[in-house]
């Protein structure tokens, strides 16, 4: 088994004993940027460049450096360039992919990414990166072939395909749990081991979260609330583990001062990192970023913790060895679906995503400040346009066809994705004036909007997870149609916990049916709004003092089931 560390020793090595070797300076950059060290892929990358000048190899690791280091616009030019002298190179066009993406330049990244799979067009990988981003961009091109070669690989045991882009597919808990498994597996055979070590016997818990998101980020929206009110419960010690930078927003002053301590291990090596954890003496370490990006999973598997777990942000299995366990609720994952999570399954007596419940909705501009028509039903969807496929399209512009007057308001996308969902609208025989798009806004404007919306109006199979959670906050009605995997569920999950079950329909007919006599029925959905804000008062959905209590028994039952003692105990 290859040690990535002990790899990267003999390059050093290897470029102090020939300085002159070009082809060891890039393997190096790869390495080190491999390993999380920035500064060091950088150097080495630069070394290489002196050798050898606009050499493309060399220019393609300093723009990948300089990507992870969030200087977007610097590696897109450098990509740029390297593909200019090497346009038959799928790797190069696939990196300036990546890095479009991130420099705002959605259409160029979406020529990158197909350029890459003409390139190699048997790639999983290339396929799967293609298939993501044309789904961000609402660009059904050649949608049903990728999906088939990608479903194939990860049927074929192919690691390549990444776990949350694969959330998007149509594909069962057990094909998920394949992908996720595929992909840890290749991770556990390179990445080496701390020292086992146990939970403490005695004293408060030491609870590390580590994540992307805090901050103005749906993770941090979601857990602040519940970090304020575990300051009341002593034997726990929260410590939060930031990869994001101070965003300087007020959620992160809040989680700031709600933690024990909140750790910034920003842009530092995945090792690093790693030893942080386990120098604070974390005993129970959750994940709250799993697959999706941004995360580091490669911390995770080095295990800087005795007991970690997955939970909130990646609404699937890990599959990875390195996860314990995994956080849900009854609906969310029932025990038919527990043979497809590598974890054992944890579950809270309620939802198990928190939410922000100190959170003032404001009142909304008017309805023609937002583009909305001053009379007729709005209906809502401001999941992201990935979510926002074939089926999910149809089945929304089924009920704008059947509640007339209506229009459907949505989050506006990357790119060109807007004018695409015009044009299926239109092909759909839907007029394109029915679709409104709402710009990204700051969270406090965005939740005042769904005062205008009478229905959100859910998709599949990824549902609206945190913005269900705002909908039901700010007063809005969730239509869904849960499925058979976790990420199908969520929604279903928030409305059963709300004591809103008939929200929760059986498929897509009765989605349909559903929407369109709310919509046409006087009094149905003020009659419904009125419900769901009884619900939000008296259920256990927002309350966080109760959702805090429940969070510490079963974090106390776990430690206790691992050698804890307690917090008096000697």
């Amino acid at each position: 088994m290859s040690n990535p560390h002990d790899e990267r020793q003999q390059l050093r090595h290897a470029v102090q004993r020939q300085p002159a070797d070009f082809i060891a300076w890039v393997m190096l950059a790869d390495a080190e940027l491999g390993a999380g060290d920035l500064a060091a892929g950088e150097s080495a990358a630069q070394r290489a460049l002196v050798l050898r000048p606009d050499h493309p190899e060399a220019l393609a690791r300093l723009g990948r450096a300089r990507w992870m280091q969030g200087r977007h616009d610097d590696a897109a030019a450098l990509l740029q360039r390297a593909c200019q002298l090497a346009p038959q190179h799928p790797g190069m066009a696939l990196w300036l992919g990546h890095v479009l993406e991130d420099a705002n330049q959605p259409e160029a990244a979406a020529d990158a990414y197909r350029r890459a799979h003409q390139l190699a067009p048997d790639e999983a990988y290339m396929a799967a990166q293609r298939l993501n981003w044309q789904r961000r961009l609402c660009d059904w091109r050649d949608l049903e072939a990728l999906s088939r070669q990608v479903r194939s690989a990860v049927a074929q045991g192919n690691p390549a395909v990444e776990p949350f882009a694969f959330l998007s597919e149509d594909a069962s808990a057990a094909e998920q749990l394949a992908c996720a498994r595929q992909r840890a597996q290749v991770l556990a055979q390179s990445i080496p081991r701390l020292p086992a070590t146990t939970l403490r016997s005695h004293g408060a818990l030491r609870v590390g979260f580590l994540s992307n998101g805090f901050g103005a980020h749906p993770s941090g929206l979601l857990t602040v609330a519940l970090f304020e009110q575990l300051r009341a419960h002593p034997q726990l010690q929260v410590h939060l583990f930031a990869l994001n930078r101070d965003d300087g927003s007020r959620i992160r002053q809040r989680l700031l001062a709600a933690a024990h301590a909140l750790h910034d291990v920003s842009a530092q090596p995945h090792a690093t990192i790693a030893r942080s954890i386990r120098n604070v003496g974390i005993d129970v370490l959750f994940d709250l970023r799993g697959w999706g990006g941004g995360g580091t999973p490669e911390v995770l598997a080095m295990r800087p913790a005795p007991v970690q777990i997955n939970w909130l942000a990646y609404p699937g299995t890990s599959g990875a060895p390195w996860m314990d366990y995994v956080v849900a609720d009854e609906f969310a994952l029932p025990p038919a679906l527990e043979a497809a999570f590598s974890e054992k399954v944890l579950r809270l007596p309620r939802a198990f995503q928190p939410s922000d419940n100190t959170r003032t909705v404001d009142a909304p501009p008017s309805r023609h400040e937002c583009g909305l028509p001053e009379h007729g039903v709005v209906f809502c969807c401001f999941n992201n346009s990935y979510k926002l496929n074939p089926r999910s399209v149809g089945r929304l512009l089924e009920v704008l066809k059947g509640v007339p007057g209506s229009v459907l308001w949505l989050l506006s996308g990357p790119g060109k994705a807007d004018d695409r969902l015009r044009d299926v609208a239109r092909q759909n025989g839907v007029e394109p004036s029915h679709l409104v798009f709402m710009q990204k806004l700051p969270h406090p404007q965005y939740l005042a909007r769904y005062q205008h919306a009478d229905l959100f109006l859910d998709t599949h199979p990824y549902n609206a997870h945190t913005t269900a959670s705002d909908a039901l906050w700010a007063g809005c009605p969730v239509l869904t149609a849960p499925g058979d995997t976790f990420a199908a569920r969520v929604a279903g999950s928030l409305n059963h916990h709300l004591g809103l079950s008939e929200m929760n329909v059986a498929d897509d007919a009765a989605f349909v049916a559903s929407a369109i006599a709310l919509g046409s029925t006087p009094g149905a959905l003020q009659a419904l709004r009125t419900r769901l804000a009884k619900a939000k008062a008296h259920s256990s959905l927002f309350d966080m003092a109760g959702f805090a209590k429940n969070f510490d028994q079963l974090l106390q039952q776990l430690a206790h089931a691992h050698g804890w003692r307690g917090v008096d105990a000697g």
